[in-house]
């Protein structure tokens, strides 16, 4: 969903805040080097995946190649993990097979030769608890200051909700545990396909169909990969309030929120003059929403005079919706003593805000029988660096001398065109 350079925020923060008097802001968390990246490969193997349909072999064989073939590939420093759902179970009785879930590969550094024998083994059995492995993957994974991927592989939908999947990925990316969910359908249909998307952006993760053994196998090595390039970047955990005194008082860095529908939530910045704020965020749709909504971001001065906004808008189906905006305190302070020159007859003092406030605002609308909690995602960026001058703008004061010049040259200009526009007209007559 945003670039993120984290460590010079934090200490921009660091060094914005330390001359301001009253709390130190809240400071995104820093980076954390030493723990590696952690995934988990979730591998549907209940009795629809016996089908034979992908390049002439069954749906299980082409997902047990593609696993052998990753984990050949597996970076040394990643730690894997590897559950199944549906592997064990062989009878009818729903309510046993929907607890069929087991991890067969506990997640740590990879004994290759004995995740590929565990994987071989596997045979299509039962039902398809998705929600429950997804559950059970986020216990797997633990938690940590860093990112976790879960990738999951399946060809059918849940047939065991409750509980419902998308439902169980919006539960875990609302307890801030820093956990993205990749989905991989193998020949999926659309129900399947919308199923799949709900849970992989309901955790800012991506969804795909694999049609065949490359496909597959190319994108798990794919997502595996990206775990090493990402699993530092989670942004911080914080709460909005719902008005600006009791915000919470932020430092450059990047942040994770949840807001419910047609909701305000707040955040403080401070900014001294000669600083410039800038800000952005986003806003995921996990859920199906009415047509024509917008988020709203605006910086408030303390006295309430706002500052700037910005805002997005969509009319359809979208992933993301981002907003973001820029304010110097110096150059809104020039506007306001220039406002306060042209109305001398009110003789209210213009405030010098130290502290901004944040306002993020949407106005999404649940569609009939869409839950509304947990509530939609929120990912907002700080940052406070030194304030860049507008540039001169031209000063006719200053400029007789070019004005001169210019119409001189106009005249001359005109001139010369005259005489050759004559000396034309005279030698077409002769000729």
């Amino acid at each position: 969903m945003i670039n993120f350079r984290r460590s010079a925020a934090v200490l921009l923060g660091l060094l914005a805040t330390t001359a301001l008097t009253g709390p130190v802001p809240a400071a995104a968390d820093e980076e954390q080097a030493a723990e590696p990246p952690r995934v988990e490969l979730v591998l549907d193997v209940s009795g629809s995946m016996r089908a034979a349909d992908i390049d002439g072999r069954s749906r299980i064989s082409v997902a047990q190649q593609a696993f052998n073939d990753v984990v050949d590939a597996l970076p040394e420093e990643t730690q894997l993990g590897i559950r199944v759902l549906g592997a064990t179970y062989k009878g009818k009785d729903k309510k046993v097979g929907c607890q069929d879930t087991q991890q067969i590969v506990p997640v740590g550094p990879v004994d290759r030769t004995r995740a590929k024998a565990a994987v071989a083994t596997l045979r299509p059995t039962g039902f398809t608890p998705v929600g429950l492995a997804l559950r059970s993957a986020a216990q797997d994974l633990g938690a940590g200051a860093t990112t976790r991927r879960i990738v999951l592989i399946t060809d059918g939908e849940d047939t065991c909700a409750p509980p419902d999947p998308c439902q169980v990925a919006r539960e875990l990316a609302a307890q801030g545990t820093s956990l993205v969910v990749d989905t991989l359908g193998l020949a999926p249909d659309e129900k399947v396909r919308r199923q799949l998307l709900c849970i992989a952006a309901a955790t800012g993760g991506t969804y795909t169909a694999a049609q065949s053994a490359d496909e597959l196998t190319g994108r798990i090595k794919q997502l595996v990969e990206r775990a090493g390039d990402t699993h530092t970047r989670a942004p911080t955990v914080v709460g909005g309030a719902d008005a600006c005194d009791s915000a919470p008082l932020l430092a450059p860095g990047v942040y994770a929120d949840r807001e419910a529908f047609s909701e305000h939530r707040y955040y403080r910045v401070p900014v001294r003059p000669g600083q410039e704020l800038r800000a952005s965020v986003s806003m995921a749709l996990d859920r199906p929403v009415n047509r024509d909504y917008g988020v709203l971001l605006r910086a408030t001065a303390a006295d309430g005079r706002e500052l700037v906004r910005g805002a997005d808008a969509g009319s359809g189906r979208a992933d993301v919706l981002s907003a973001g905006l820029r304010w110097s305190a110096t150059a809104d302070d020039e506007d306001a003593a220039d406002d306060e020159n042209a109305t001398a007859e009110t003789s209210t003092p213009v405030v010098e805000p130290t502290t901004v406030c944040l306002v993020v605002s949407n106005s999404f609308a649940a569609r009939p029988g869409t839950a509304a909690t947990p509530g939609m995602p929120v990912e907002l960026t700080i940052d406070v660096v030194a304030a860049a001058g507008a540039p001169d703008g031209p000063d006719l004061g200053r400029g007789w001398v070019l004005l001169a010049l210019l119409t001189v040259a106009g005249l001359l200009t005109g001139l010369i065109a005259g005489l050759l526009t004559r000396w034309w007209v005279a030698t077409w007559r002769e000729n």
